[in-house]
């Protein structure tokens, strides 16, 4: 599997900022300092509050440069909301970054995010301890957990629950639980197949990854996507 460039994780931007780091010591050899100097130049960390149009093209200017100290360049978004036209703009760079450079959104609610930006991206909202050294855990972890561990009729009750709200507020909260299992899964799986791959878990991903372009569209079959999930996730997925 070609290790992914780009990636989404849904945390405030404090604790996505150090999962990211944390992804980046582990799997490029980076640190956040060096001994040339007191930060590695090649670590590059942006903060936002509303991340509009100006700020996505700003990044793509910080992007097209070489690193300046190694061979890799990390640069980490860091916003409270993005606008879709934000998103857009940011389209291009996600899907053939700069080689070498790997980009990281962080953003506190993945509900926003453009099925077409969530298609270029690699979720990284849950890190298990086995990871990353316990660092931080996905505030859905709990759900996520319980889904991949329940039985086949404890899980068909969770979709049941998960995809019966009674009001538009309540079906959006529990959408974004499901969307959470998925993306739990799926972070789940990445993280076990670069240890051990296997072709069950090369084909669980492959699955998540047909299913993800739709996963944020309002009339996806969420209920269908976490049924097709229950009968493929592997027994010693956790």
């Amino acid at each position: 599997m070609n290790r992914h460039h780009a990636f989404v994780i849904e945390a405030e931007a404090e604790e996505g900022i150090a999962v990211a780091q944390a992804w980046a010591e582990k799997e490029l050899g980076m640190k956040m300092s060096n001994t040339e100097c007191w930060t590695n130049p090649d670590m590059i960390v942006l903060r936002y509050g509303l991340f509009s149009v100006e700020d996505a093209r700003n990044v793509c200017d910080t992007a097209a440069g070489a690193p300046f100290a190694g061979e890799y360049k990390v640069l980490i978004i860091a916003a409270s909301r993005a606008y879709h036209e934000a998103q857009n703009a940011l389209l291009k760079l996600f899907e053939e970054p700069p080689e070498g450079t790997f980009l990281f959104f962080i953003l506190p609610s993945l509900g926003g995010l453009l099925p077409t930006l969530r298609s270029r991206v690699q979720i990284l909202d849950f890190v298990s301890p086995q990871s990353y050294g316990g660092l931080t855990k996905s505030p859905h972890f709990g759900i996520v957990e319980e889904f991949i561990k329940a039985s086949k009729d404890k899980r068909s009750a969770i979709i049941k629950k998960l995809t019966s709200g009674k009001d538009e507020e309540e079906k959006r909260e529990l959408r974004d639980e499901a969307i959470a299992i998925v993306n739990g899964i799926e972070a789940v799986a990445y993280a076990k197949f670069k240890k051990s791959p296997s072709t069950e878990l090369g084909a669980l991903l492959s699955d998540i990854a047909t299913l993800r372009s739709n996963l944020y569209d309002r009339s996806a079959p969420v209920r269908m996507i976490l049924e097709h999930l229950s009968l493929v996730i592997p027994k010693d997925l956790l």
